[in-house]
């Protein structure tokens, strides 16, 4: 058995013809549709990047315990547990928060991988030198020698200048591609291909800018592919460039999609490899007069993901799916039956979140059997015929709102007083995205008792402070209530007491099958009598 995930970071599903976008350039996510499930009710669960990366190793939720960092000691890694097993898994890369503080233990889990430079602002090209661009003198955005991310990205994109063999993305997918040509003829082998793109800033080669090529004949305002977080101050002109920029990108990541469906293709793949194409959040290009994600509420164009998976052991029949742990015998059956019986282009509707599911899914795959620790769910009979897996789901960010879905409502659950507290980091890997925690940081620390999934191991409990006046604790602070059949771009919160009720009793649930912390429900200003 094989399997292949490629993921894409901000990869926004209303971009997608697959779910009603007609203006975008993406014919190999159409072809992608007709040979695989594609799940229109799923959702995404802790944000953002490396803690949908953690939840993805470990098959649970992370956001209501720890902010961003590297995996645990005491945390089970799916592709760790996959190698133990005798799978090898690769890993091939240009996510360069995988090796930055916050995320540095999290490749090394896997039996091989490679990292391909030049992502964003990836500290790469060592120049000191500030770069020459002529667009450079139009873009609004970057404090040239100041804003370190955005003048490094500058530097990178000079060394690169828009080659294809220096372009990461073309990189990461051609070493993928390599994997699957030395490979394809061997058995139990898992490959990840994991790009950066669609993620700002919306660099791609004019090949892909010329598929849009009316807009930018027309566009006269300054250069614009990397919009801030915060609300919008650009003009209309601009806010529609910037769609177009993050679109053109889109085609390139569509160009790559379609490497792999020929390699699907070619080595007759799609008769024993599970092929699962997913993303970690969507993306704010506009909506709501916003920007970007995280400092607002996660509305539809952040939390809906993109998902989609082909197992080629998925049949039309409801007799209930086996993992590898079954006889060959009953394997080699299993592969018949797909032949004959299953067909691609199926719409899937159960409530899923991939980050927390995909890990419990390639599990049941391989034939290994998941930790106790783990609470995502199985999708395997999911895939065959839309059996559901959950009544609601829960997503959200470290001290943010904590939300809830039963696939009809969404509930925003803000905090409940002034402070945003009590909130805390557990920990015992204390490290920011690009940084370690400072002493200041760590002198109020406590040694606290094991978490329920700590492998009896006393963790370190850091109080987390977020400046008042953030905007992100103004979201944080908001309670909201949609209704998403009649207001799926959430314009309009509702007010309705049973429904509330009803959210609250699946948050509550929620919060306790994931063991949130006892001090979560007093920042949410929930209790037991929430219910009565």
């Amino acid at each position: 058995m094989k399997a292949i995930m490629v993921m894409f970071d901000t990869l926004n599903r209303h971009f997608l013809p697959n779910y009603g976008c007609d203006w975008t350039h993406a014919p190999n996510f159409t072809r992608l549709g007709e040979r695989t499930v594609t799940f229109d009710n799923s959702y995404v669960c802790s944000m953002p990047c490396m803690p949908a990366r953690r939840d993805m190793h470990t098959g649970r939720p992370h956001f209501l315990h720890r902010s961003w960092g590297p995996l645990e000691p005491f945390d089970d890694s799916v592709p760790q547990m996959l190698k133990d097993a005798g799978v090898h898994t690769h890993l091939s890369t240009d996510h360069y928060h995988y090796f930055e503080d916050g995320g540095a233990t999290y490749h090394s889990r896997y039996r091989s991988f490679d990292f391909h430079r030049g992502q964003e602002g990836d500290s790469w090209v060592g120049q000191v030198k500030l770069p020459s661009s002529k667009a450079l003198a139009n873009d609004p955005k970057t404090d040239m020698g100041k804003n370190q991310v955005r003048t490094q990205d500058w530097i990178n994109r000079e060394y690169i200048d828009g080659r294809d063999d220096h372009m990461p993305q073309h990189q990461t997918f051609k070493a993928g591609l390599e994997f699957i040509e030395r490979n394809h003829d061997q058995d139990n082998w898992f490959l990840q291909i994991e790009t950066f793109d669609p993620h700002e800033p919306f660099f791609s080669q004019p090949k892909f800018k010329a598929l849009f090529a009316k807009h930018y004949e027309n566009y006269t305002g300054p250069h614009f592919d990397w919009p801030g977080y915060g609300k919008v101050t650009e003009t209309r002109e601009m806010v529609e460039h910037c769609r177009y920029e993050y679109a053109a990108l889109l085609a390139m990541c569509d160009c790559y999609m379609g490497k792999v469906l020929d390699a699907m293709d070619q080595y007759n793949l799609w008769d024993d490899t599970m092929l699962i194409v997913n993303t970690d959040h969507g993306f704010m290009l506009g909506e709501h007069d916003s920007w970007a994600k995280c400092w607002l509420p996660f509305y539809q164009e952040i939390a809906h993901t993109p998902f989609f998976v082909h197992d080629p052991r998925a049949r039309k029949s409801p007799r209930k799916l086996q993992g590898k742990s079954q006889s060959k015998s009953q394997g080699e059956s299993s592969q018949g039956d797909f032949q004959k019986n299953f067909r691609g282009g199926q719409r899937r509707h159960a409530l899923v979140q991939p980050s927390i599911d995909i890990p419990l899914t390639l599990l049941d795959f391989f034939g290994v059997q998941p930790t106790a620790d783990m609470r995502g769910k199985n999708l395997t009979q999911t895939i065959a015929d839309d059996t559901p897996v959950r009544d609601a789901a829960i997503f959200g960010i470290h001290g943010g709102q904590v939300n809830v879905t039963d696939g009809k409502h969404v509930y925003m659950r803000g905090h409940a007083g002034k402070t945003n507290q009590p909130l805390f980091d557990y920990t015992l890997m204390p490290t920011h995205m690009k940084s370690i925690f400072t002493p200041e940081e760590l002198k109020p620390m406590t040694l606290t008792e094991p978490l329920p999934f700590s492998k009896e191991v006393p963790v370190l409990k850091i109080p987390r402070k977020i400046p008042a006046k953030s905007p992100y604790v103004s979201a944080a602070g908001q309670t909201m209530l949609f209704d998403l059949s009649t207001d799926y771009v959430q314009k309009k919160p509702i007010t309705d007491a049973v429904i509330e009720k009803k959210m609250i009793g699946h948050l509550m649930e929620q919060l306790a099958y994931h063991d949130a912390p006892i001090e979560q429900y007093e920042r949410l200003g929930l209790n037991t009598e929430a219910l009565a």
